[in-house]
Parts: C-alpha cells; structure tokens; sequence
C-alpha cells in the first residue's frame, strides 16, 4: 500500500507549526518529497548489495534480502528490446502497464522513467523456453569471439550494453530479445486549488502519492523534515532528525 501524500504533508505541516519551525510550501515539499522517495529507493540496491553477503534468518516476514526486493518489486518493468542494423534498442514500452517508458527525468502521465537494466532472455517462438543471454563488459566482449571455443551460440549467447544500446552475439539473433528493468518512482505531488480566503485546499485527483510501501512512511516524514531544516535554516531540525534515521538504519542492520 503507498504512502498517501497528503498524509506526510499535515504530519509535516503539524510538526514544524507545533515547534514553530516554520512552514514549507506545496512546492518545497513537492521537491522535496521527490528528492526522499528517491534517496530511499536508491538505498534499496545498496542494502539488497549488502543483504546478499549475509546470512539470512529462515523465517516467515524476516527474510531481509525477501522484504527488500518486495519493496523493490513495485517498480519492477518488462519489456521488449526492438531490433535496428546491428543492435536492440531498449524498450520503450512496459508490458505491464503498457505505460510508455521514457529516458530522462520528466515522465509525463501514462510514461515510466527508465533506472537501470536488468536482465535479458531470447524468446523466439521455436525455442522451448527462453534463453538467458549473459551480460559482458567490453573486453570480455571482444575477447569471447578468439577463440572458436568460447564462440557466443545460440545456447549460450551474450550481449554488451553500452549508450543504451544492446548488442548480442551470435549475429543470428536479429529478435524476440525480452528485457527486464526498474523504472524510477513516479514524481511525489501534492496538488491543490485555492481557496476564497487563499487557502491550499488538497486536490487527491491531481496528486501523486508517494510509491513505496507504507512501511516506509516514518522514514519518508523524517527525511522531509530533515531537508525542511535546511530550507528553513534550522540547524536543531536537521541533527534532531538525522539523528533519528540514523538509529532507524542502525536497527534494520542489525
């Protein structure tokens, strides 16, 4: 379930007023929202990294490397990779969603941003399940076509990914190249109308929650509230509340 946005603004609102910190306007907070739900989603890879080196408990809800990539999951894409002279484009559509899937920082509606790549399959109809096509780096790449025994073949092809393009080895697979991928979160949004004594009233049908999960929602309000101690240049606001991410992280670790 997400994290509703106009619940961590009031919560925002609430804390900084009853301290008399401040206010933080719809559009800092929009910014700055977008900026923590992207902070956190990025730790996600780096955890997950960290995750896979430790033994992990056996039991039900506790797994930690599971529950990261559960909340990885919701941004999870697939799609397929169009064929051009000598290389596949990445895709440009989710098979999930049908959104379209767009290369910079400004989907619009209906449009996912592009993360990073994942991992590729050959899914020709004769095939009798798809074939995983191995990623190498450039050397590796140009080194792997010496020798005819390590010759890439259709059993065992591989592909080299630079400039968001994807080339693949053997040359006989010119299609049905499937990929998976992460898109980025969607923009956080508060959105409103004003009011007739120029008051922000909440717009829910114009408004983007936020897309983690709703166990995230105590970190999402104290990063905020982190960065609002920048922007209203409040040194107490910022150690108060690093403080206490800081001990957030330290408890998952451990």
């Amino acid at each position: 379930m997400a994290i509703n946005v106009n619940n961590v603004y009031q919560t925002v609102l609430l804390i900084l007023n009853k301290e008399q910190r401040g206010y933080m306007t719809p559009d800092e907070f929009n910014k700055t929202a977008t900026q923590v739900q992207l902070d956190i989603f990025e730790q996600y890879f780096d955890d997950l990294n960290q995750q896979l080196r430790v033994p992990q408990a056996d039991y039900d809800y506790t797994d930690r490397q599971v529950n990261l990539d559960d909340q990885i999951s919701t941004f999870k894409c697939l799609g397929d990779c169009d064929p051009q002279a000598d290389y596949f484009e990445l895709p440009s559509e989710d098979d999930f969603t049908n959104n379209a899937i767009v290369y910079n920082d400004n989907p619009q509606s209906g449009q996912f941003a592009f993360y990073r790549i994942g991992t590729l399959t050959w899914e020709d109809n004769t095939l009798t399940y798809p074939i995983e096509i191995e990623r190498l780096q450039r050397k590796d790449f140009y080194e792997i076509q010496k020798s005819e025994y390590t010759l890439p073949s259709e059993d065992f092809p591989v592909y080299l990914y630079e400039n968001k393009q994807i080339r693949v080895l053997p040359n006989t697979i010119t299609g049905d190249v499937k990929a998976t991928f992460i898109r980025k979160p969607l923009n956080v949004t508060w959105s409103f109308t004003v009011g007739i004594q120029g008051q922000y009233i909440y717009d829910s049908g114009n408004s983007q929650n936020f897309e983690l999960e709703s166990n995230e929602q105590v970190n999402v309000i104290l990063r905020i509230l982190q960065y609002s101690g920048i922007i209203i240049r409040d040194p107490q606001i910022v150690q108060a509340a690093a403080s206490e991410i800081q001990q957030n992280e330290v408890n998952k670790k451990s």
